[in-house]
């Protein structure tokens, strides 16, 4: 993070502006929309600025001077002269208050980003000041998925919030609650601008909670695919769920560029294995799905790839339904989708193949004695996955049952990230091309004349 993102309350307090021009007049909107005093220091005002702000700020009309550096909460500057506003920069940081210097991000101790204002809902967007059209491009796109009417709900949010503490002792329980009036009925009717019956419906949800506690309430678990590895590959549905869970079991698999889009207060517990490593055995992590669950939490099972695609997802949910635990599955791309299309290879073509087997490269008891047969029918592709260690035994397993040495073949890893390496080979040259390599797991292997396409088809870089 290259800045720690603050709000500051600048209510009534006096803040330094040095420039009269149209660029002085949006900084000090922002600042006035905050309510600060405002001092502004300029030989001459644009006629915009005066019109605007005339009787609502101090002007000293004259130019800038080093004993103008007092003790001011914010001080811009926004002239047209680069060495007065590096000496302003210089001066003011000097006295340790916060400065600004307009389009010049290396003199500034603080920036001021794009606001998407939904008071008292503020969301504020930043590139660092390098690159400010994109982020006046993303407050555009957020704009239109965020009503005004979200300040409306959260108004009375504030309003209601000292009876909801009183009524809930845990802090889970007040969160749903919450969570319940922001996603349900209550929130629909600030959306449609029916603001008094949608706090009466508010007023009337905290009293019915009042008579209807659960004392023994039963969470849910939540197993969601997050795909082979780019965030971008979530789901809506995945994503919302995780932003709602109070515990995420995650494996190796998961990204932390993926683990940070769940909630910062959630509890994480990694459950990860590597081959013939098991941090917590399966066994183990279905019994605390359900300890977990009936603890009251909401709890998400975040996988690689897609839950029920040797995700060993439906062995999770046996013990859950069992016990009578509420869950839901939320698939996710799996890795030989996600993977093969980044890598520009199509798993069927019609020239090519007509048909696609998933395969793992290690069973149960950890041989590599696959249904052979099998995997060698024509016009077809195989895709392995695990199958990095068994590699050798498997190219000479499929030439000894038929299948050409020269049939191409290729092993990605970590696909879908900014480390993807696709490696092509055919059978007979490709265990020799990876030894000695140092290849990093996760890495997918993916058999069948489709291969053969990858060179022209590649577009992930």
């Amino acid at each position: 993070m290259e800045n720690y993102p603050i709000f500051i309350d600048l209510k009534q307090q006096d803040c330094l502006v040095v420039g009269g021009g149209d660029v002085a007049l949006r900084k000090i909107r922002l600042m006035r929309s905050a309510g600060a005093n405002i001092i502004l220091i300029a030989p001459q005002l644009s006629p915009d600025l005066i019109t605007e702000f005339g009787d609502q700020v101090t002007h000293l009309q004259r130019n800038f001077e080093e004993a103008d550096i007092a003790n001011y909460r914010l001080i811009t500057a926004a002239t047209n002269d680069p060495a007065v506003n590096k000496k302003i920069s210089e001066l003011a940081q000097a006295a340790n208050i916060p400065v600004n210097v307009v389009d010049q991000p290396a003199l500034c101790s603080f920036i001021t980003p794009s606001i998407i204002d939904r008071s008292p809902v503020l969301i504020a967007i930043s590139t660092g000041g390098g690159a400010p059209v994109l982020a006046r491009m993303l407050r555009a796109k957020l704009e239109a998925f965020i009503p005004a009417s979200y300040g409306h709900l959260a108004q009375a949010m504030q309003k209601y919030r000292d009876q909801v503490k009183t009524l809930f002792n845990a802090e889970k329980d007040r969160r749903r609650f919450w969570e319940q009036v922001t996603q349900g009925p209550i929130a629909e009717l600030f959306f449609s601008g029916r603001n008094n019956e949608a706090e009466k419906s508010l007023q009337q949800a905290i009293d019915n909670s009042k008579h209807n506690q659960e004392t023994n309430s039963v969470g849910e678990v939540w197993l969601i695919g997050a795909g082979p590895g780019d965030p971008d590959l979530l789901t809506f549905r995945a994503l919302r769920l995780m932003q709602q869970a109070d515990v995420v079991l995650h494996d190796r698999l998961v990204s932390d560029d993926i683990l940070n889009l769940t909630r910062r207060d959630a509890d994480r517990i990694y459950v990860g294995k590597k081959r013939a490593n098991h941090v917590v055995p399966q066994g183990e992590i279905n019994q605390l799905l359900v300890d977990l669950a009936k603890q009251g939490k909401r709890v998400v099972r975040l996988k690689g790839g897609d839950p029920f695609i040797f995700g060993r997802g439906g062995e999770e949910i046996e013990l859950l339904a069992e016990s009578g635990i509420p869950f839901q599955i939320v698939p996710g791309i799996t890795a030989a989708s996600g993977c093969a299309t980044y890598a520009g290879i199509p798993l069927t073509h019609r020239d090519h193949a007509q048909s696609c087997l998933f395969v793992t490269g290690h069973l149960k008891d950890g041989t590599v004695d696959l249904d052979w047969q099998l995997m060698t029918t024509p016009n077809q592709t195989v895709v392995i996955y695990m199958g990095l260690v068994g590699l050798p035994i498997i190219c000479e397993k499929l030439i000894t049952h038929g299948v050409p040495s020269d049939m191409p073949i290729a092993l990605i890893q970590q696909g879908t990230t900014s480390n993807q390496r696709v490696i092509t080979g055919t059978l007979a040259s490709l265990p020799e091309r990876i030894a000695g390599q140092e290849i990093q797991p996760p890495t997918l292997i993916i058999v069948g004349t489709v291969v053969s396409l990858q060179p022209q088809l590649s577009w992930f870089s």
